[in-house]
């Protein structure tokens, strides 16, 4: 024992002189402050500010090239470099230009689309997705990432729902916190975008989105609330429309006075590319960083176009004649530093990684977990007797994904498709047989990144189904493997879609097929809700992603059953767009009132949209909101609450044991939704306010716990700009899905 305290002694003496040593070389640290890694960031920052001119803090302040912003290389700070993500790493482009710089060694990782992710509804994955993507920015000597993404799903045609988390702004700020803190555990700064109520494609540069109070804080700013104050997010993204007639790259209400004031934000603001609109709006609107201003085509000569930006030149006239404040430049140019000094400036470097085996198979995961199965009357898991004879039909099956969507758009080191993953999934037990079915967008490039398919077919419509029904006629199984792509007007940056049917004829080659042979499995790949008129005619349906490189090899992983679906929809899939919320024109697309340069669009449905709206209405979804089934079976009992009441100040623990029951180790997604009955203001049916996935194998059983507080029951009071919770009565609905509640209980808020 002696001895062990001794060794103890020794120890702890050892870490007080490093510590002392520590503090010791922080005084004597021989060089300017600004350099010193061992003093707080803040102490760093403003030393840094002190040694800089008027002309140099203003030069941090905005672009110097596509996707770089200046540092002060007099004192040896360096330049910012931004990225677009949020799924991969995008190709280096030229100096001034989109096009790609013609690099061999950018070829990334591509990662699952965020919807992807949002559908595995798993934190633990979301921290993977974010740290993995991180790595691979910061090998890329990349400081800022443009993701994640987080605006609301507020119409299924918006064009960049794959790029986002879903409807829910409870589901969507669970997920992007760990993604965040992933990111930043890398010294890169994640970006989240677009900030706010940016929901549509459609005119997205001249629509002014008019949104009450209320639904702003209920819906459209809960999820960035969370990346900025749990997450503690270091950078945010202008959204490119108006909210209430100022444009959100510099407005004031919500960049000075919300997320810098009531969330305390101390990240920069960085503005869409040419998301800057004003002079005078741009230096006392929030904004901090102006990016791509002028970009197709700078308004001058390359040489000087970035000094004729917003906050270059104009600043700097301002500052110098009085009509500016010095205070104000402090402020951004601190925010920028900051930035700096946590990234490429950081005391701890992380140096990343790129294309690794780790990161391809954390790709291969996350995408398998989102999968959802929609149907399933036991033809899945795939059993094809040796020797037998898989068909399988569909333009997506074979086009690879990846390339495409707008900004999203990558340069991958590898896409395994789906026919090649089914084909090596069977290799000496089955024929796997591919038939086109149809032909959709046959472009294969995309600002230069070419996929080399070829992927142009001669054959009539009428043609290809037949030569589809010929060869599923005698098939022991037949896989259609179908839906959207990245072309425009789909799934894609710049445009909406203009219905959620399928496009290219779909529905015909699916009813041939459905007729040809009954053992039929449709497999969509989107990343926006597609109506299914053709549900009865498919023993089974599967909900496809954008799954990124390894995107064939999880969609065979969950059909043959070496993974068990876990995944959930992050959207309500409708049976046709007139049953949602968005009614009239004003709503959607938005309306040019007389007397208006701008288009007007009004968020009339307020707090009521996806799930919140069709159970609120009674009106019943193809596929609700949660929905996601499995090869096993999980059974609810033994809910309970650990109390009646509740205090405004305390919580209520719910708790409830789930079985496995079925046949196959598996995954669930345990849902918690309450429901306030006694409102004296409208609310929704139920809302999102708990989820825990868990993996349980068959024949146990898991308890899963949550905690309830005020802030869960409370609604937003715009006229007394502060969240209520009322007292009275109380609903906890517990389930698989928003349409599937296993248990329901009641407490009372005293």
């Amino acid at each position: 024992m002696k001895k062990l305290l001794a060794s103890i002694a020794i120890i702890l003496t050892a870490l007080v002189a490093c510590k002392q040593n520590q503090k010791q070389a922080a005084r004597t640290f021989d060089g300017p402050a600004y350099l010193n890694a061992e003093l707080p960031i803040d102490e760093r920052v403003e030393d840094a500010l002190s040694r800089m001119t008027t002309e140099e803090k203003v030069a941090i302040l905005h672009a110097q090239s596509k996707f770089s912003s200046a540092g002060v290389p007099r004192l040896g700070i360096p330049e910012l470099w931004h990225t677009d993500g949020p799924h991969g790493i995008r190709p280096e482009v030229l100096w001034d230009e989109w096009d790609q710089a013609g690099w061999t060694n950018d070829s990334c990782t591509a990662f699952p689309a965020l919807i992807n992710l949002a559908a595995t509804w798993d934190r633990d994955l979301s921290r993977l997705y974010g740290r993995s993507i991180g790595e691979e920015a910061r090998y890329r000597e990349k400081d800022i990432l443009l993701g994640p993404g987080i605006n609301m799903g507020r119409t299924p045609l918006n064009g960049r729902t794959f790029e986002y988390m879903g409807e829910d702004p409870y589901l969507a700020g669970k997920l992007v916190v760990p993604y965040v803190q992933g990111v930043q555990s890398q010294n890169v700064a994640a970006c989240v975008k677009h900030f706010a109520v940016n929901n549509q494609e459609t005119r997205r540069t001249e629509t002014n989105s008019i949104v009450d109070d209320r639904t702003l804080y209920e819906i459209y700013l809960p999820a960035f609330k969370a990346a900025v104050v749990e997450g503690g997010a270091w950078a945010i993204m202008g959204s490119y429309n108006l909210w209430n007639g100022t444009y959100n790259c510099h407005n004031d209400r919500l960049l000075n006075q919300i997320l810098k004031g009531e969330w305390g934000f101390d990240g920069v603001v960085i503005s869409d590319w040419g998301g800057c609109r004003d002079d005078d709006e741009a230096i006392t609107g929030g904004l901090d960083i102006e990016m791509g201003t002028w970009t197709d085509g700078l308004r001058s000569a390359a040489s000087n176009g970035y000094d004729l930006y917003h906050l270059a030149n104009p600043y700097l006239e301002r500052l110098r004649d009085g009509r500016a404040s010095e205070d104000i430049l402090n402020d951004k140019a601190r925010r920028v530093l900051r930035t700096i000094f946590r990234t490429s400036m950081s005391p701890v470097q992380n140096f990343g990684s790129f294309t690794s085996p780790e990161h391809f198979a954390a790709a291969r995961k996350i995408a398998a977990e989102g999968i959802v199965l929609l149907k399933n009357d036991g033809i899945l898991p795939l059993r094809v007797s040796e020797g037998g004879k898989i068909v399988v039909v569909g333009e997506n099956a074979y086009k690879m994904m990846v390339v495409g969507g707008g900004s999203s758009n990558l340069k991958t080191k590898y896409e395994i498709i789906p026919i090649d993953a089914l084909k090596e999934a069977f290799a000496g037990k089955a024929e796997v047989i591919w038939e086109r079915g149809y032909v959709g967008d046959v472009t294969t490039d995309y600002n230069r990144v070419v996929t080399g398919q070829k992927l142009e077919d001669p054959r009539s419509p009428a043609k290809l189904i037949a030569d589809a029904v010929a060869a599923a006629k005698d098939a022991d199984v037949v896989i259609f493997i179908g839906g959207l792509n990245k072309s425009e007007g789909q799934d894609n940056e710049g445009t909406d879609r203009k219905d959620i049917l399928l496009p290219y004829g779909q529905e015909k080659v699916i009813e041939a097929l459905a007729e040809a042979n009954p053992r039929l499995v449709v497999v969509n790949i989107s990343g926006s809700p597609v109506a299914m008129p053709w549900e009865g005619k498919a023993r089974a349906i599967v909900q496809g992603w954008y799954g990124g490189s390894e995107s064939g090899h999880a969609l065979a992983d969950v059909l043959t059953g070496a993974v068990n679906p876990s995944g959930k929809l992050p959207f309500t899939i409708p049976y046709s767009l007139a049953d949602g919320p968005l009614k009239t024109e004003r709503q959607y697309p938005g309306i040019l009132e007389k007397g208006s340069d701008k288009w007007q669009e009004y968020y009339d449905e307020g707090i009521f949209i996806g799930y919140r709206w069709y159970d609120t209405k009674g009106i019943k979804p193809q596929y609700a909101f949660g929905h996601g089934l499995s090869y096993t079976d999980f059974t609810y009992s033994g809910a309970a609450l650990d109390k009646s009441t509740m205090t405004e100040d305390g919580t209520i623990h719910v708790s409830v044991n789930v079985s496995n029951s079925g046949i196959y180790d598996g995954a669930e997604v345990v849902q918690l939704y309450i429901s306030d009955p006694e409102c004296s203001v409208e609310r929704p049916a139920k809302e999102l306010k708990g989820f825990e996935k868990v993996f349980i194998k068959v024949g146990e059983t898991t308890t899963v716990g949550f905690d309830i507080k005020a802030e869960d029951l409370s609604y937003f009071d715009a006229a007394a700009h502060k969240w209520v919770a009322e007292k009275g009565e109380f609903k906890v609905l517990i389930g698989s899905a928003s349409d599937d509640i296993r248990a329901t209980l009641s407490f009372r808020l005293q």
